[in-house]
């Protein structure tokens, strides 16, 4: 099986909680982070992915939340999701 993915992964022997909250504060989501890239993630969600339909969110690397990656949904497998990170001034969707 060939890997098409541009950067390289670092996936985790342990598992290392995250939490995902939405960019407006009114949802939480824990997670367990299974791999990270420079440029995304796959996360295991504890719970409904139902509060990831915003598609935009940021994903907590901290208990106090200064350590952070805003996010944007790429895909959903049941209880597992892909993300990507947005990169600060960057979108998919360029202002006209």
């Amino acid at each position: 099986m060939v890997n098409s993915r541009k950067a390289l992964r670092v996936k985790f022997e342990h598992k290392h909680p995250v939490t995902l909250m939405g960019t407006d504060g009114t949802w939480r989501r824990s997670c367990v982070l299974a791999d990270i890239s420079e440029s995304g993630a796959k996360l295991q969600i504890e719970g409904s992915p139902d509060v990831l339909r915003a598609k935009e969110f940021f994903m907590l690397l901290s208990t106090t939340g200064l350590a952070f990656r805003r996010c944007e949904l790429i895909w959903v497998d049941g209880l597992n999701v892909g993300v990507h990170f947005v990169q600060n001034g960057s979108s998919k969707q360029k202002a006209t």
